[in-house]
């Protein structure tokens, strides 16, 4: 699952009895945080998508729903990839309980050690890179915090200027979800790009457009048709809506 910020604008209603007025001067801008979630079976490039602007409750139940469309039981094992954000893995715990495992997307966390090594290593950033996580992969990432923690910044530097300090925190918090060894033995993925592309193909090359704004209602039913057509279900949608009116 991930999430992203959409424009939305709010028009007030015209009152009856009240002079004309133009509405374009009764526009509350705004965002609304739209959650995507896609879920299949190893192997599958066909994932099933699921999408909302609603709560993390409903985003979570999506994913749950997604998982069980892509042929999920419950005793199957459900492996789970992200930026490791809150709500996110506390989700994965309340649908799938003891049957979930969760890792920290690869590619986000070397962000942070990237910046780290620029402090550290800044002669040999590559080769300390390439060592650092090739510890990670072999969930070595103890061995990754003792290299970080001679250089940790002192505690009046800001977090903004700490990036060996934001790297140390991010590896400590998220120790629980960084088994890279184990996923990639098993075969499977290690990063979350997968969604991230989701993003862009079944929301942002239709949505976000120049200059659009969308009102929250309209929003909803256009994600959901955008969903609709990720998941194979245009045709039939359609077929459906014309022989209802006939």
């Amino acid at each position: 699952m991930d999430d992203s910020m959409w424009p939305v604008v709010e028009v007030a209603e015209t009152v009856a009895g009240e002079a004309r007025v133009d509405r374009r001067k009764t526009w509350q801008v705004g965002s609304k945080e739209a959650r995507l979630a896609l879920a299949h079976e190893p192997g599958s490039v066909t994932p099933i998508f699921g999408a909302t602007l609603g709560s993390v409750e409903e985003a979570g139940e999506r994913l749950a729903v997604c998982a069980q469309q892509a042929g999920a039981g419950s005793q199957t094992r459900i492996h789970g990839v992200g930026d490791g954000a809150v709500w996110i893995t506390e989700q994965m715990e309340v649908q799938f309980g003891a049957q979930a495992q969760y890792l920290v997307d690869f590619c986000h966390l070397c962000g942070y050690l990237s910046a780290a090594g620029e402090v550290i290593a800044a002669n040999d950033k590559l080769a300390w890179m390439e060592e650092k996580k090739d510890w990670l992969k072999d969930n070595r990432w103890k061995d990754v915090l003792g290299a970080l923690r001679p250089c940790l910044e002192p505690a009046l530097v800001s977090d903004s200027e700490a990036p060996v300090r934001a790297c140390f925190r991010c590896i400590s918090k998220h120790s629980n979800f960084l088994d890279y060894k184990g996923a990639l033995a098993a075969g499977l993925p290690i990063g979350s790009g997968e969604i991230d592309s989701g993003h862009r193909d079944v929301f942002q090359n239709r949505l976000k457009i120049a200059g659009g704004w969308w009102k929250a209602e309209n929003l909803q039913k256009m994600i959901a048709l955008r969903v609709l057509r990720a998941n194979g279900g245009w045709a039939d949608y359609w077929s459906n809506v014309h022989h209802a009116a006939a």
